[in-house]
C-alpha cells in the first residue's frame, strides 16, 4: 500500500480481495447479492472503477487517491440536486471509497454531433444552476478538501509552475521552448495578474466548479443529466468550467476556435448567472476566465503530476506545458492544438 492508504497499483491483488468483501458487506446492507465477477475496466493511476452486477442492476466502485474529497464532495451533491448527481448507496471517504447506482448512458454514446450539440445547449443551464446553487456554500465544499483555486490563489500558483523548469522543460513531446519559458515570466504572469484582478472585480462569485466536464463524464438518466466524476473539481471562477467543455466539444466534433456553435453553448450556460450582470457583461466576464480557465487547468495538471510517482510522472506531464502553451497563445474559445 501506498502512503495516503491506497495500493501502488490498483489491480493488487490483495486490495481487490478487501475491495469485494466490502463490496459485498454494503451490498448485504442494502438486501442486494452481487451475481457476477467484479470488471475493473478504468485503471488510471489516480483512480480506478469497478463494474458490479447484482441483482437490482449494475452497480459502479470508484476508488481514488484524493483523501476522500471527491466521496465526501458526492455525498453533499447527492443531498442537494439528486437528479443531477449519481445516486451515493455507501461510501468510506477515509479510503477515497463510492459504491453509487448506473449513472445512465454517456452522452459520447448517447447522440449524434447535432443532437450532441442540442444536450449540451440544455444541460449546461443546469450545471450553472447547480453551480449558482453552490455559491452560498463555498466554505463548506473548501471544507471537504476541495480544492482552492480562486483568483488570488491561481495568480500564487502560477508562479510556482512558471520557476518549475524540471516540469515545464523537460516534457516528453510538449516541452517549452526557452523562449516561450521567458514569455510566460515576462509577459504572461503580469498579464494573468491584471486579468485576475479585473475577474473578481467584476464580481461574479466563486463556486464549485467541475474542471473536467465532458462527454465521458455526463450521463443521460431518465431524460436528465447527471454530473459524475468531480475528481477534478476546485472552488474557483465558476466560468472556468466552459475551457475544458468547450475544448472537448471543439475537438470531438471538428469544431473551429470560436465557432458560432461553442458561443451558442457558451451563452447557453450563462443564462443562470444574468441575476449578477447582463448578457453583454457576462460575456466579457467569461472572456477574461477563458484566458485564467486555461491556465487553472495546466496547474490541475501540474498538481496530479506532483502527486505521482516520480517514475510514472512522465506518463502525463506533458499536460503541463501543453496547458501553459494555450494560455500563452490565446486562441479562442475550443482551442486545443
Amino acid at each position: 500500500m501506498s502512503g495516503d492508504g491506497c495500493p501502488e497499483d490498483w489491480q493488487d491483488a490483495a486490495w481487490l480481495g478487501e475491495v469485494r468483501a466490502w463490496l459485498d458487506g454494503r451490498l448485504g446492507d442494502l438486501g442486494v447479492e452481487r451475481t457476477g465477477p467484479v470488471e475493473q475496466p478504468h485503471v488510471p493511476w489516480w483512480s480506478t472503477v469497478i463494474r458490479v452486477p447484482t441483482s437490482a442492476g449494475t452497480l459502479w466502485f470508484k476508488a481514488a487517491r484524493d483523501g476522500g474529497v471527491e466521496a465526501r464532495l458526492t455525498a453533499l451533491l447527492h443531498e442537494l440536486e439528486p437528479e443531477c448527481t449519481v445516486d451515493l448507496l455507501a461510501a468510506e471517504p477515509n479510503r477515497g471509497w463510492m459504491l453509487t447506482r448506473d449513472a445512465g448512458t454517456r452522452l459520447r454514446e448517447h447522440a449524434t454531433s447535432t443532437d450532441q450539440l442540442r444536450d449540451w445547449e440544455e444541460l449546461l443551464p443546469r450545471y450553472a444552476a447547480l453551480q449558482v446553487r453552490l455559491v452560498d456554500r463555498v466554505d463548506e465544499v473548501l471544507a471537504l478538501g476541495v480544492p482552492d483555486l480562486r483568483p488570488a490563489v491561481l495568480s500564487r500558483e502560477a508562479r510556482v509552475l512558471a520557476e518549475d523548469d524540471r516540469m515545464l522543460r523537460t516534457a516528453p513531446e510538449d516541452a517549452l521552448t526557452e523562449a516561450e519559458l521567458s514569455e510566460l515570466r515576462e509577459q504572461g504572469l503580469p498579464g494573468l495578474d491584471r486579468l485576475c484582478a479585473e475577474l473578481t472585480a467584476r464580481g461574479i462569485p466563486d463556486s464549485l466548479q467541475h474542471d473536467d466536464l465532458h462527454d465521458g463524464n455526463t450521463f443521460v438518466r431518465d431524460r436528465a443529466y447527471v454530473f459524475f466524476d468531480w475528481g477534478d473539481a476546485c472552488v474557483s471562477h465558476p466560468f472556468h468550467t466552459l475551457v475544458v467543455t468547450l475544448r472537448a466539444l471543439a475537438y470531438r466534433l471538428g469544431l473551429e476556435p470560436g465557432a458560432p456553435q461553442l458561443l451558442r453553448l457558451r451563452d447557453a450556460y450563462l443564462e443562470p448567472w444574468e441575476r449578477f450582470g447582463t448578457r453583454a457583461e457576462l460575456v466579457e466576464t467569461a472572456e477574461l476566465a477563458r484566458r485564467t480557465g486555461t491556465l487553472q487547468r495546466a496547474l490541475a495538471w501540474y498538481a496530479t503530476v506532483l502527486a505521482m510517482p516520480r517514475e510514472r510522472r512522465h506518463e502525463e506531464q506533458d499536460s503541463v506545458p501543453y496547458g501553459v502553451r494555450l494560455f500563452l497563445r490565446d486562441a479562442g474559445w475550443g482551442a486545443w492544438s
